[in-house]
């Protein structure tokens, strides 16, 4: 039976029985959109092989599969699939530091994605290399950074973590406040 395996946003790979050898003929895949069948495209298969990868294929989509063995030896039936590839899974194209003061700052992000399980906030002065990290719920956009340093510039990195398992960052730098002298 053909099927599809490591379905992502833009592609998936089929896996199909062997029925053919290099020398008993070849494939020839078909594949389109469900709802577009004038996007139709056709590839064809040396018969040695059992799997192919399809790529560049539009996310959230429901693709008709159709495999056709091409043998000079015997009749076989095309076999057939449908696959939905995934929803994409945007990174985050915003990120915005406000309210800053001397010890600490405002960090929101856009957009919020249903298929974002959480967001880590990794922070840390520049230069240097200490970094701390603050998870946030997948459903909020925005968080507190506090006991920072005065009159310090910060990266600040925030990553959305799929539910996939897949992870996208996006960079801002802030910077704090001086500190009030004399108080």
């Amino acid at each position: 039976r053909l099927h599809a395996t490591d379905v992502t946003s833009s592609g998936f790979r089929l896996l199909w029985p062997k029925l053919l050898s290099q020398e008993t003929g070849y494939y020839t895949l078909e594949y389109a959109p469900a709802a577009d069948q004038a996007r139709k495209r056709t590839q064809q298969v040396s018969g040695a092989h059992t799997s192919l990868v399809l790529s560049d294929l539009a996310p959230e989509t429901t693709y008709e599969v159709a495999l056709i063995p091409e043998s000079n030896v015997h009749y076989f039936p095309p076999q057939t699939t449908k696959v939905t590839t995934l929803a994409e899974e945007i990174s985050p194209v915003q990120v915005l530091i406000s309210e800053s003061g001397p010890h600490s700052f405002h960090v929101s992000w856009a957009p919020v994605l249903d298929s974002v399980l959480s967001y880590q906030v990794l922070y840390g002065p520049l230069p240097g290399n200490s970094v701390k990290v603050l998870q946030v719920d997948g459903r909020q956009n925005s968080t507190v950074v506090e006991h920072l340093a005065p009159n310090t510039t910060y990266l600040v990195t925030v990553t959305a973590v799929y539910r996939s398992g897949k992870e996208k960052s996006l960079s801002a730098k802030a910077c704090t406040q001086e500190g009030e002298w004399g108080k």
